[in-house]
């Protein structure tokens, strides 16, 4: 796209991650042109077992997307205030030279999303994308299952992505427009054994996806899925069986033959997010290599990798 390069750079979209307990705000600095992200913006993004935040983050914050838009530089964000993700912050800053602000929330607590949200927009002024990643989820037969277990997954998973929707909702995107972008699952397509819980939630949010894209869209704001296949080097990969797998060579029933990584996953969230996918709303991007296809679900076999309880 060489000839739309514009001769001044501009400032482009700031996405916000939404973790379970924190929220990344991110403002893209960047030369667009026309119909790209040619304003200043603020995402969010959400952490998940297969979704890479700071991934994403990393990914979103140094890296030049010269094929989607010329001259993207980078953005600036907003983590939680948890160690660990004051530690991520500044190791994002190190490496990227731009701005990351930690902010503080619990996406089962609208009240602090709802603070978390005023401070990206103190720092920021604006917020564009929104991705919901936050989740819990771990392997356990429905027998097994605590009641408390079940309604934990759907309190993070289902209402987190409620409420930090619905918050950004009422105080940005109403008036401004926006992204938003739900991390979920294949668990549901063929009913997953050992992941009910997971299921029932993701599944939720895909409908959800569905409902607010149609109620939504006149505002001028995007709804879509991003549901990720097995992903190395992810939480998610390490507690759901995932090295396992590897080393009994299960990746290669996948049409692929292999599971995913990081990057692939970033990239994705970072299509939908962006104008590439400017017509597309109300649906759900499937990234697994064609791992929900092929892939053994057999209840008995699974059984063996999985928690005798889960009692959270």
């Amino acid at each position: 796209m060489p000839g739309l390069r514009p001769k001044m750079p501009c400032w482009g979209p700031t996405f916000v991650l939404a973790l379970q307990r924190c929220c990344l705000g991110c403002a893209v600095p960047m030369a667009a042109h026309a119909g790209d992200w040619a304003q200043p913006a603020l995402a969010g993004i959400q952490n998940t077992g297969a979704f890479p935040g700071y991934g994403l983050s990393q990914l979103w914050l140094g890296y030049r997307m010269q094929e989607l838009s010329p001259g993207l530089a980078g953005c600036s964000q907003a983590l939680s205030s948890l160690f660990l993700f004051l530690q991520a912050s500044k190791k994002l800053m190190a490496a990227t030279g731009q701005q990351c602000l930690p902010l503080s929330m619990d996406v089962r607590q609208p009240q602090t999303i709802a603070a978390a949200v005023d401070g990206a927009l103190k720092e920021f002024q604006r917020i564009d994308i929104l991705i919901n990643g936050a989740a819990g989820n771990f392997l356990c037969p429905a027998s097994a299952l605590s009641f408390n277990a079940f309604k934990t997954v759907i309190d993070i998973d289902t209402m987190g992505t409620f409420n930090t929707s619905k918050v950004l909702f009422e105080k940005y995107f109403r008036d401004h427009g926006g992204v938003i972008v739900n991390i979920t699952a294949t668990l549901s397509y063929r009913g997953q054994a050992l992941q009910v819980h997971a299921g029932a939630a993701k599944a939720a949010i895909d409908a959800m996806t569905r409902h607010l894209a149609v109620e939504w869209g006149p505002n001028n704001i995007r709804v879509n899925s991003l549901a990720p296949g097995p992903i190395t080097g992810t939480e998610g990969f390490r507690r759901l069986g995932g090295r396992l797998a590897e080393k009994s060579e299960q990746f290669s029933v996948i049409p692929l033959q292999r599971a995913g990584n990081k990057t692939e996953i970033a990239h994705s969230a970072l299509y939908l997010a962006s104008p590439l996918s400017s017509y597309v709303t109300g649906t759900t991007l499937v990234v697994d290599g064609g791992s929900w296809l092929t892939s053994p679900n057999s209840f008995s076999a699974l059984l063996g990798i999985a928690s005798s309880s889960a009692k959270l």
